[in-house]
């Protein structure tokens, strides 16, 4: 063994980064385990993340009953426009001798322009509508031109909008009803300056023209006349809103339709194949290639955890033994493969759909109850209301997972933290060791040269 005595400076440096070393094997195994702890924890986020995707593509088929199931269509864009809700009944319903809802126009006489100022001073006008609304709008002289009495009448944002329409013959005030329907025609009084735009088709003293006459819309739906005061019917057919484009002849078609329905079930199987896809890879298996080592195989993270791989086959199998009312979900166009992967083919889906609908929905209503309760135990769900009774938030097994990782971590960190401090105390201590031992061994030799020439200065004068 190496004594004190013979070691340099050099020598106890190596001594001392010896010892280092292996009070630092620990250390390095706890990093190696944290790296390991975080990589898991790196893995059950991305799961977490695929299966919130497919939570959210769930809860568009929550309420199938609220999915529309309804499709529509016009024979003439031109004429009508129409929407349909899930209470419309299907057929085809025909309106014939369209007239538009129209609102009411009028327009003053030519002035020069519309910055001209207007004579006969400050002043007011008041509409009177059919309906019994009026409105009044005051006028300072600041603002006696069109385009002042314009930007007063279009401030008070009330049932007459104007503007000025100019040519080079000069500019006209033109005054237009908001709302449509013979109920919203106007008369206009004036005061002062304002007594120009007065208009009262009973009346002979009138200054504005008319250009338009406020009327309502009229039709015939199959046969049967209506009327309305603007051009969307909201009730003339139940379920359906109507828009009106323009006169003449339409007929609007209804027909039962699973698109909005088959959009939301195909959100759903590619939120699943995202997520079953996600657990594949943190818990696959990559044997070594031929003739590699052992050691060359590479797995995912979570290879072996028995959480992720359960969740995986739980999802695979709601859709795989799914079947409602004798309808399966292989019919309804959702199948599964040898590798896991989720297939849907709205084709088969609307077929069953128009043979089968209420199987179809009762099956698609069985799909959320059986995915939303995976879901839901894997990442939880935040507190609410299921018919009136109020539901706690819930934390879901990868929450727990991922919070024992966590604090496995820390622990470790204040373990590792812990070791730091006793390896530098024991390291002091035998820093302190080795100089006072280097020192020690100078001492002595220092004092074995002097007694050596001493010796030798005495043998050399006996001689």
């Amino acid at each position: 063994m190496t004594s004190v005595s013979t070691l340099g400076s050099s020598q106890i440096s190596t001594e001392i980064a010896t010892v280092e070393a292996r009070l630092q094997a620990p250390i390095t195994s706890l990093k190696s385990q944290i790296t390991t702890e975080q990589a898991d924890i790196s893995a059950w986020g991305a799961i977490s993340g695929a299966v919130s995707s497919l939570s959210q593509a769930l809860s568009n088929i929550k309420d199938v009953a609220s999915i529309n199931s309804r499709s529509v269509s016009t024979s003439d864009n031109t004429k009508i426009t129409a929407t349909a809700g899930n209470s419309a009944t299907a057929g085809t319903y025909n309106f014939t001798n369209i007239a538009l809802a129209k609102s009411q126009e009028i327009y003053s006489s030519l002035l020069a322009s519309g910055g001209t100022t207007l004579s006969g001073g400050a002043g007011t006008m008041v509409f009177s509508l059919k309906n019994g609304q009026s409105e009044t709008v005051s006028i300072g002289s600041g603002s006696l031109t069109l385009n002042g009495v314009a930007a007063a009448i279009n401030k008070q944002g009330g049932p007459v909008q104007a503007s000025v329409v100019g040519t080079k013959a000069g500019s006209r005030l033109v005054l237009k009803g908001s709302a449509t329907g013979s109920s919203a025609a106007f008369n206009v009084s004036g005061t002062g300056a304002l007594t120009q735009f007065n208009y009262n088709p009973s009346s002979a003293h009138t200054g504005e023209t008319l250009a338009q006459a406020a009327g309502d819309a009229s039709l015939t739906l199959n046969g049967i006349p209506i009327t309305s005061t603007t051009n969307t019917l909201g009730s003339a057919v139940a379920g359906v809103t109507i828009s009106l484009a323009g006169s003449g002849n339409a007929s609007v078609s209804v027909s039962s339709s699973p698109t909005n329905l088959s959009s939301s079930v195909q959100a759903v199987a590619t939120g699943l194949n995202a997520a079953i896809a996600t657990i594949a890879k943190e818990t696959k298996y990559v044997p070594p290639s031929s003739g590699a080592s052992a050691s060359s195989a590479k797995s995912g993270p979570l290879l072996g955890n028995y959480s992720a791989t359960s969740l995986k086959n739980d999802l695979v199998s709601a859709v795989s033994g799914l079947m409602a009312s004798g309808v399966s979900a292989g019919a309804a166009g959702l199948s599964v493969s040898g590798s896991g992967t989720i297939s849907f083919n709205a084709t088969s889906f609307a077929s069953e759909y128009a043979q089968n609908p209420n199987a179809v929905q009762k099956l698609v209503t069985d799909l959320y109850t059986k995915l939303n309760g995976i879901t839901t135990g894997a990442i939880g769900a935040a507190s609410g209301s299921s018919k009136g009774v109020h539901v706690a938030a819930t934390t879901g097994f990868i929450s727990a997972a991922t919070a024992s990782l966590n604090a496995s971590v820390s622990s470790i960190d204040s373990q590792i933290t812990q070791i730091q401090k006793q390896n530098a105390a024991q390291l002091k201590i035998l820093a302190q060791q080795y100089t006072a031992a280097e020192s020690t061994a100078y001492k002595a030799s220092i004092s074995q040269s002097y007694l050596s020439i001493f010796l030798g200065g005495s043998s050399n004068s006996s001689g």
